[in-house]
């Protein structure tokens, strides 16, 4: 970032007021994250609900107001911070993959029954189309409020308290229809988990070309990859955590939880350093311009 991308950011009657950004930069690193977090959010997400059965609808309930939780934290923070907005993200991630359990299985998925798994109901049995056209139907809602209210769909331009409400709401439906996407390639397509990840990879591949090509805006591009990018997590977390027999490799819920969490902890940490550098950087620009204006 040079002195001429910090000043941007400084508003228009040049009192060197910051505008409070709090979303990341989309970039190459943001990617990564994101990918990390979701195949986090997957193993985490049935983690809770099969392997130390709590079930779909209890853990449900006890991710979505970890969600909250999360969500507010990041509400009332000032600025971007990784720590904050990579926990939300997180937390989407394993919230959706229990809902879309919820919605999309019935207990028929259970060798158990409904007892196996523990308390409350354990599936609605929507199946993966028709959860998949409710999530689709509840995000084109959001976007449709979103295009009414004039804001602005790029992330990196969010600086409202409204736009950003939106934008986790998106975040949300898109992470677990995303889920559900991944979950049928992975159990219903007959693709198995290396070919869903596969099939998702070479759409990903698409959506990068397509960047290339001026006819198409790059906010669809962008939300269309956000939306992919969780059913590839969430096959990725299938295979490292299903049987052989299924297969995966069997690694466990909790280990590769272990695994992930730590990779996606060392991730934010190294993304909260460079917002540092970044910070500092505005400020001593900033100062260096105060100064400027002050001698002329």
């Amino acid at each position: 970032m040079n002195k001429t991308e910090v000043l941007t950011e400084l508003d228009g009657a040049g009192t060197g007021k910051s505008v409070m950004k709090k979303l990341p930069e989309v970039t190459l690193a943001f990617w990564v994250m994101k990918t990390a977090a979701t195949t986090l959010g997957e193993t985490a997400g049935d983690l809770f609900a099969q392997t130390l059965k709590l079930g779909y609808f209890i853990t449900t309930v006890l991710l979505f107001l970890i969600f909250v939780v999360t969500l507010v934290v990041q509400l009332r923070s000032l600025r971007y911070n990784p720590f904050f907005y990579w926990t939300v993200i997180l937390s989407t991630s394993m919230a959706g993959t229990t809902m879309s359990d919820f919605m999309n299985r019935d207990t028929s998925y259970l060798s158990g029954g409904a007892t196996s798994l523990g308390w409350g109901p354990q599936g609605l049995g929507l199946g993966y189309p028709v959860g998949a056209a409710i999530l689709i139907s509840i995000l084109i809602a959001i976007f449709a409020v979103w295009k009414y209210t004039g804001m602005t769909f790029v992330i990196r331009d969010i600086v409202s308290f409204r736009g950003e409400a939106l934008f986790w709401s998106a975040i949300l439906v898109s992470n677990t229809l995303g889920t559900s996407m991944g979950d049928f390639l992975s159990d219903s397509s007959g693709l198995g988990y290396a070919g869903g990840a596969l099939l998702i990879s070479g759409l990903l591949a698409v959506l990068l070309v397509l960047m290339r090509v001026p006819a198409v805006p790059n906010v669809v591009l962008f939300w269309v990859a956000f939306v992919l990018t969780r059913p590839l997590g969430a096959t990725a977390g299938d295979f490292l955590t299903k049987p052989v027999a299924k297969g995966g490799l069997d690694l466990g819920t909790a280990g590769s939880s272990a695994v992930l969490l730590a990779i996606l902890v060392g991730l934010m940490g190294y993304a909260h350093l460079e917002e540092r550098k970044k910070t500092d950087f505005r400020r001593n620009v900033t100062e260096l311009d105060q100064d400027s204006r002050q001698a002329s």
